[in-house]
């Protein structure tokens, strides 16, 4: 039996599957970590809670696909997309892992803008300009707070080529992690040397960008005994969680479209050339296909609104769906803003906050349940319409993350956008899959990620339903123009 391995490092917890060459799931993983926040807009993690998380859920894996240690051909790792990780010579992390919601850095964010003679500008040389949230800043923020700590890094990564180095010592940042600096010319997906020098982003302790489907090295012998695994087995490049996720989905050619419903939630379009959409916070980085890229629309908070809302509210999963089920199409007037840690995509504000609107006495739990479905749904129906702009539709999408796991939030959503969802086979381990599947292809037993569309099984189709569209179309024109005053009292608030 031939099997691959991936690993999908998400905000929680690491999610594991070995899957054979045609996609089908063996064996299964999973094991959770904490999230450290401490401070306003600050967020960590410890490194070593990443790796211990990762060999629990290997191991868990192995034994439910009853597989041997050399039945592994290869592995692959997905790790957050925006998390910044520093390491020394060795490998070994010179402090804590910035995490893809630390928004501590927006001084340097909008020193950079200012550099650059203001976003325009900097939407023209780098396709977007940076928040508080995106790695140039959070470097630039090291450099500036942390001098020692910039002194003994020796090399700045993401999750993904953490794992790299911890499992075979290279020190290396995959084309996905590269491009979501802003600091590499698309079409050579090298560093923009002109661009980084003009940025004072330190190119010497950038490691050698590699694609994702390159094999890096093999398992050392520490590495293996923790995972129980085999000595030598060859470790793939990998890459970030958002383009493994979109290998996952099976949506992998040209204007395939997938949705991830997850503690965040995005729209990821897989394209053969770079497009973006600066002002709505849009980009487009490489992908795990070699030749292809990725258009990216990232909403920072969708599940995790959900779990805020379900725990104030004193219900558990089950309760949450049913209060929600109970409520009307639109809610009788009532909106929820789902911006509970600020916003990148399609307002990119990282001070944004948000909340009901049109609450009265006549709403009750199932109206507060039901709006947070549809606030997401408003949101991510915003980010589609800001890539219709460069002239993608996405007439169907392809659902994953736990949040597909919710027959009523997929139909909310098609409902509100539009469009069929098509919720793949296992969604809640689509990143995973897309990771062990990416090791396929690196170790030659695919022949390219193209692939591995038809890999992917569809579970189920959402169509949307015309009887509630024109509610809905009332319902996003208030939204959309609530964000403006949303966005300047959050500002006001916070001081600014």
């Amino acid at each position: 039996m031939r099997l691959f391995l991936g690993h999908d490092l998400g905000t929680s917890g690491v999610k594991t599957a070995l899957v054979d060459v045609e996609g089908r799931i063996h064996g299964a993983g999973m094991a959770s970590y904490t999230l450290d926040r401490h401070g306003a807009g600050r967020a960590e993690q410890a490194p070593e809670d990443f790796f211990a998380a990762v060999a629990k859920s290997t191991r868990e894996a192995l034994k439910a696909a009853s597989a041997r240690p050399e039945d592994i051909a290869g592995v692959a790792h997905a790790g957050q997309m925006l998390a910044l990780v520093a390491l020394d010579r060795q490998g070994r992390a010179t402090r804590p892992v910035i995490s893809w919601l630390d928004a501590r850095a927006e001084d340097e964010a909008r020193a950079l803008v200012r550099r650059f003679g203001g976003e325009r500008v900097l939407h023209l040389l780098a396709g977007g300009s940076p928040t508080g949230k995106d790695l140039i800043a959070k470097i630039a923020w090291i450099a500036r707070h942390e001098r020692d700590v910039f002194a003994r890094t020796a090399a700045f990564t993401d999750v993904t080529g953490l794992l790299v180095a911890r499992t075979t010592g290279a020190l290396v940042i995959d084309e996905t992690a590269a491009g979501c600096t802003g600091m590499i010319d698309l079409p050579s997906r090298s560093w923009a040397t002109l661009l980084c020098r003009l940025a004072s982003f330190p190119l010497d302790k950038m490691p050698r960008v590699v694609r994702s489907v390159d094999t890096v090295g093999r398992l050392t012998r520490a590495a293996a005994d923790e995972f129980g695994l085999a000595e030598g087995t060859p470790v793939v490049a990998g890459m970030a969680d958002i383009p493994a996720a979109a290998v996952g989905s099976g949506a992998v050619r040209p204007s395939d479209g997938h949705l991830y419903l997850g503690t965040s939630s995005w729209i990821g379009v897989s394209l053969d050339r770079p497009k973006a959409v600066p002002k709505a916070g849009i980009a487009a980085v490489p992908s795990a296909d070699p030749r292809g890229y990725l258009l990216i629309g990232e909403s920072e908070t969708a599940g995790v609104c959900r779990d805020f809302v379900r725990d104030t509210l004193g219900l558990d999963d089950e309760g949450f769906e049913a209060e929600a089920r109970r409520a009307p199409a639109g809610c009788d007037g009532l909106l929820f803003l789902p911006y509970l840690y600020g916003e990148r995509s399609p307002v990119p504000d990282a001070s944004l906050r948000g909340g009901y609107v049109g609450l009265s006495l006549g709403h009750d739990r199932g109206s507060m349940t039901r709006a947070v479905y549809e606030g997401t749904a408003h949101n991510l129906r915003w980010i589609l319409e800001a890539c219709a702009t460069v002239g993608e539709r996405n007439p169907t999408l392809r659902v994953i993350g736990g949040g597909a796991r919710s027959d009523l939030w997929l139909q909310i959503l098609a409902d509100v956008t539009g469009r069929p969802m098509e919720r793949v086979r296992e969604p809640r381990l689509a990143g995973a899959v897309g990771a062990a599947l990416v090791a396929a292809v690196g170790t030659g037993a695919l022949p390219n990620v193209a692939s591995i569309r038809e890999r992917v099984a569809v579970e189920s189709t959402f169509r949307p339903d015309a009887s509630v569209r024109a509610r809905y179309d009332r319902a996003y024109d208030a939204f959309r123009g609530l964000v403006p005053a949303l966005a300047a009292a959050s500002r006001t608030l916070a001081g600014r």
